[in-house]
């Protein structure tokens, strides 16, 4: 597996998005024993915001590259060649899930399935529901993060002149960021809110691709202070570990001051992004990069190669998951909810993550050997020396 695996890159990037789709599949499986091993535990924010803070790292370097070579109006076809594909894989996914769903409930008798997935809306009025499937306005369940990363890529091509002043690109998502959150704005479904709002989420990316685009003389001045950074990020990790103790135990509510067990309990929102959450992230973002070196060896060790893999291929592994989250929830409410089943359910998902990015890995790799004799024609002097 590890020759599949490409090494010109921070693979880093790819392990902890490639652990981050991992986790999304499970988090999407309800009451799946392995919650425990996901993100999620370690206090208020999850995959989600990992996945989204990878993007817009990711983001800065392809699309960054894109703005510096050929200019703004360069950079903004190909990010919007990117929304093309990812709302093609959109609509097919919609198609597929509500298809996946609807049979389930049909083939069991159990309409629980269309009411958890929120697929109910286009069973009824197919014709309305296909329209506002198309303009995003209609998110099942398990199909609203690639909405929300489409919206961010809309929001990215206006502000593309300022990944060459990063830091100015920081302070203008910040101030958005701000105003959705005293205002409460958000975008509209057919039957209410965005889950994840687009206008506050963004900045988690934005931070993103301004951490992707820092020159080094200037990331080395924002960490200069290396020792209140490193106090500042362990006191948010501690604060996250408190925050998840209050959430999923019970005995953990009891002893706090009930005004602030109440503010953690029922006061930090996942839909507009609560500082909580973001703080979280970014301590742990912090601490993260300074343990893992880039490079490091076990993120190619066979434990890892699976994550680094699948994290290397996101978008496929995402959509795949996807389907495999419902289809695992279905054996464990359909069929058995055991231990073992639930083990062999992850590992099977896995299984078949990995398979498919290795297949993409290797079909990539044969046309990347191929193309570059394609591409250039050998001169004339070349032709002559062979």
């Amino acid at each position: 597996m590890r020759h599949l695996i490409r090494q010109n890159r921070d693979i880093r990037v790819d392990f902890f998005r490639g652990f981050a789709l991992f986790c999304i599949f499970i988090g999407h499986i309800a009451d799946h024993v392995l919650w425990v091993v996901t993100i999620q535990v370690l206090g208020p924010s999850d995959a989600t915001e990992t996945f989204i803070f990878l993007a817009g790292y990711s983001a800065a370097f392809a699309y960054g590259r894109a703005l510096d070579r050929n200019g703004v109006a360069y950079a903004a076809v190909a990010v919007g060649l990117r929304i093309w594909q990812l709302y093609i894989v959109h609509v097919f996914m919609f198609l597929a899930f509500v298809a996946q769903v609807s049979w389930s409930a049909t083939r069991f008798a159990n309409a629980a399935y269309i009411d958890e997935q929120n697929v109910g809306a286009f069973l009824d009025a197919p014709y309305e529901a296909v329209l506002d499937a198309l303009t995003l306005r209609f998110q099942p369940a398990f199909m609203d993060i690639l909405p929300l990363y489409i919206v961010i890529l809309l929001l990215l091509i206006v502000v593309l002149p300022l990944l060459r002043r990063p830091l100015w690109l920081i302070v203008v998502s910040g101030a958005l960021y701000v105003a959705v959150r005293i205002t409460g704005t958000t975008l509209k479904t057919a039957t209410g809110d965005w889950f994840f709002n687009p206008l506050a989420w963004q900045f988690l990316f934005m931070i993103g691709v301004a951490m992707g685009r820092l020159p080094d003389a200037e990331r080395a001045r924002l960490l200069r202070h290396r020792r209140m950074l490193l106090a500042l990020s362990l006191a948010g990790v501690l604060a996250g570990l408190v925050i998840s103790a209050v959430w999923r135990i019970p005995a953990a509510y009891s002893v706090l001051p009930e005004p602030l067990a109440w503010a953690i309990y029922t006061r930090i929102d996942k839909s507009s992004l609560h500082p909580a959450r973001l703080l979280h992230f970014l301590s742990m973002a912090y601490l993260v990069t300074r343990t893992v070196r880039p490079g490091a060896a076990w993120l190619t060790s066979p434990p890892a190669q699976p994550f680094t893999l699948t994290g290397q291929h996101g978008l496929a592994v995402f959509s795949l998951g996807v389907f495999l989250s419902f289809l695992g929830r279905l054996i464990m409410q359909e069929f058995d909810a055991s231990l073992a089943t639930q083990l062999a359910i992850a590992a099977g998902g896995l299984a078949l993550m990995v398979a498919l990015a290795a297949t993409q890995a290797w079909y990539d790799g044969k046309g990347e050997a191929k193309r570059p004799a394609l591409a250039t024609p050998p001169s004339p002097d070349n032709r002559s020396a062979s």
